[in-house]
C-alpha cells in the first residue's frame, strides 16, 4: 500500500495473509485492535465488494484494499469484526457467500465482537465453540452455536474475541498460535498493552444491572433484528 508506515519485526517466515471483512457499520476498534497486532507478521487485505470507502458506526471512514473478487484464494487468516452494521451484514448474501467460499479454505476463521454472528450466519461457526460481545451471546447460542463466557474462545481453527477491545487479547492470542510467544510478547510491548482501566464497569457483572439494563436497552432494535434473522436461519435448517 502506498503512503502506509511499513512497520515490521524481525520473522524469517513468509508474512501470514490476513483477509479482514469491511462492511457499513462495523466498529472500527474491531479492526484495528486485531490488525495493530499482525500487521508486523502480515499483509493485510482489507475486504469489500467494492473499492469505495465504508464508514464505520463511529463515523470513521475506512478505505478498501482489495475487493472480494481480489482477494487470495488462500488465506492463513479470515477475520470478521462486529459493530452496528451486523444485522445487515448477517442478511448480505454477498458477503455471506464469500464467507463460506474463503472460510472453507482458510488456515483460520475467526471473529471479533459480533463478528461470530456474520460467520454463523454463513454457517461457519456451528459445532464449534465461539464468544461474541456480552449483550449477543444469546444470539449467538440461538443459531446452535455453543457460545463460551471469555475473552477469547479457540476452537481448532475457530478463534473467537469478545467485544470490541478483547480484539488486542485475540490478535496477541493469535498471533503467538502462529509465530509464537515471543512475536506476541514483543507485540505487546510494543503497543504497550498494559490495560489498567479507571473503572470496573466492563462487564454486566462488575457494572450492575442498572447500568447494563441502560445499554441493553440502547441495542434492543439491534437485538431485535438479529434474533429474527438467527430464528429464520434455524428454521431453514430444521
Amino acid at each position: 500500500m502506498a503512503d502506509t508506515y511499513d512497520i515490521k519485526l524481525p520473522d524469517p517466515q513468509p508474512p501470514l495473509r490476513v483477509g479482514m471483512v469491511l462492511y457499513p457499520g462495523l466498529t472500527a476498534l474491531d479492526l484495528i485492535g486485531p490488525q495493530s497486532v499482525l500487521t508486523a507478521h502480515a499483509t493485510t487485505y482489507l475486504l469489500w465488494k467494492t473499492r469505495d470507502l465504508i464508514m464505520s458506526d463511529s463515523g470513521v471512514p475506512i478505505q478498501p484494499t482489495a475487493t472480494f473478487s481480489d482477494c487470495p484464494d488462500d488465506l492463513d487468516i479470515l477475520f470478521v469484526p462486529g459493530g452496528m452494521g451486523t444485522p445487515d451484514a448477517m442478511v448480505d448474501q454477498e458477503i455471506l457467500r464469500f464467507l463460506r467460499d474463503r472460510g472453507a479454505r482458510s488456515r483460520y476463521v475467526t471473529s471479533v465482537c459480533t463478528g461470530s454472528l456474520i460467520l454463523a450466519a454463513a454457517g461457519l461457526m456451528q459445532g464449534y465453540k465461539a464468544t461474541t460481545h456480552w449483550s449477543t451471546r444469546h444470539i449467538l447460542e440461538a443459531f446452535g452455536v455453543e457460545c463460551v463466557r471469555a475473552r477469547v474462545v479457540v476452537d481448532r481453527n475457530r478463534i473467537s474475541g469478545g467485544g470490541v477491545t478483547a480484539g488486542i487479547d485475540f490478535g496477541l492470542t493469535l498471533l503467538a498460535l502462529l509465530r509464537g510467544d515471543d512475536a506476541a510478547k514483543l507485540t505487546q510491548l510494543m503497543l504497550e498493552y498494559d490495560p489498567a482501566p479507571p473503572f470496573n464497569a466492563g462487564v454486566p457483572e462488575a457494572a450492575g444491572p442498572e447500568l447494563t439494563q441502560r445499554i441493553v436497552s440502547v441495542l434492543d432494535p439491534y437485538d431485535q433484528q438479529m434474533r429474527k434473522i438467527a430464528a429464520e436461519r434455524s428454521k431453514r435448517a430444521s
